[in-house]
């Protein structure tokens, strides 16, 4: 039996992400080779024309798993009936803001988006939040969609998770698909932890871990933290614009885990609302180790977590924290 089409939303569907990640929907990298798909496609009234360009791209890659497409700037046309919404739209930081500016743009954005998905949208659709600053961007959503399960609305910490993968791959010369459990935990930020206490690698002699593997304490503390950390900056630096097809293909990748589920014995890193695990104050979107079955993410309970890890992951909780307060002093 055909599967009946699942309605995927995304925001700033016209932008660089967008551009990337629509085609990867339609291909089935999303939600399964044999899944088949509507788009729909939400930009603002000055991005109509080239957003009406995407669309037309879209029907020309004649896409068999593509059965419709919606390209809209009415939020409500776009938020309804969606089963999955990737919230890629955002206003991005500019020269000379300050961030209670830019937190002030993104705080009115996602209450209004926020709003429309919870009138409209399927019942149980899944969120995630890409647009920066993600984590908080995704707590507004929440605060102004009270119906749609807590448990439903994420953010995007995949990409950083997949630059660890990469990183530890690239040191080690294996495969990045042979390197499993890296973890990113907290903001999708420059204090993100992204840790490898209980990474390993799959080795001709059974699994390793990639701190043994790697057996440079100084390297995996010092470089390579903060390689991920600030590996967006430098892909600017690099290419003049912001990482787009990395970024959606780890969208792909998040919401495939979480609707198809992760494998036996592995997890991943998705910025979920915290229960109050690992310490970490409960009422925050903060990346944790998850795995997920029948479409539901659970975090990862009883890792060890060393006192430099507890550092960390207090570092990054009380960022998020300042940041929670500053979004809240915007809506008053």
């Amino acid at each position: 039996m055909a599967k009946e089409p699942l309605r995927v939303l995304v925001t700033g569907a016209a932008g660089q992400i967008g551009y990337a990640l629509v085609p990867m929907v339609a291909r089935g990298a999303m939600l399964g080779p044999d899944q088949p798909v509507i788009l729909h496609m939400l930009d603002i009234a000055p991005a109509a024309e080239p957003l009406n360009g995407v669309k037309m791209e879209l029907v020309d890659a004649a896409f068999p798993l593509l059965k419709g497409v919606v390209a809209t700037t009415d939020v409500v046309e776009a938020c309804t009936g969606v089963n999955v919404a990737v919230m890629v739209g955002g206003f991005p930081r500019k020269e000379g803001m300050e961030r209670k500016d830019v937190m002030s743009k993104n705080v009115s954005i996602y209450k209004s988006q926020a709003s429309a998905l919870e009138k409209h949208a399927a019942p149980n659709c899944k969120v995630l939040v890409v647009a920066n600053p993600a984590n908080t961007n995704a707590l507004i959503l929440k605060e102004f969609a009270p119906s749609i399960p807590q448990k439903n609305i994420t953010c995007l910490t995949r990409l950083d998770h997949n630059r660890a993968l990469g990183q530890v791959s690239e040191r080690l010369k294996v495969q990045v698909a042979d390197v499993n459990n890296v973890i990113i935990w907290g903001n999708h930020s420059s204090t993100q932890y992204p840790d490898v206490n209980h990474a390993s690698v799959k080795t001709s002699s059974g699994a390793k871990p990639v701190r043994e593997l790697v057996a440079n304490d100084e390297w995996l503390k010092g470089e390579f933290i903060t390689t991920v950390q600030q590996r967006g900056a430098a892909i600017i630096k690099a290419r003049k614009f912001s990482s787009a097809l990395s970024a959606a293909s780890s969208a792909c990748d998040h919401i495939r885990d979480w609707v198809l589920g992760t494998p036996e014995g592995s997890w991943v890193s998705m910025g979920v609302y915290s229960d109050g695990s690992y310490n970490v104050p409960a009422g925050l979107i903060y990346s944790f180790p998850v795995t997920c079955k029948n479409g539901e993410w659970s975090i990862v309970q009883g890792l060890s977590i060393d006192e430099f890890s507890r550092k960390k992951l207090d570092a990054t909780a009380q960022e998020l924290s300042e940041e929670k307060s500053l979004a809240y002093s915007c809506l008053q």
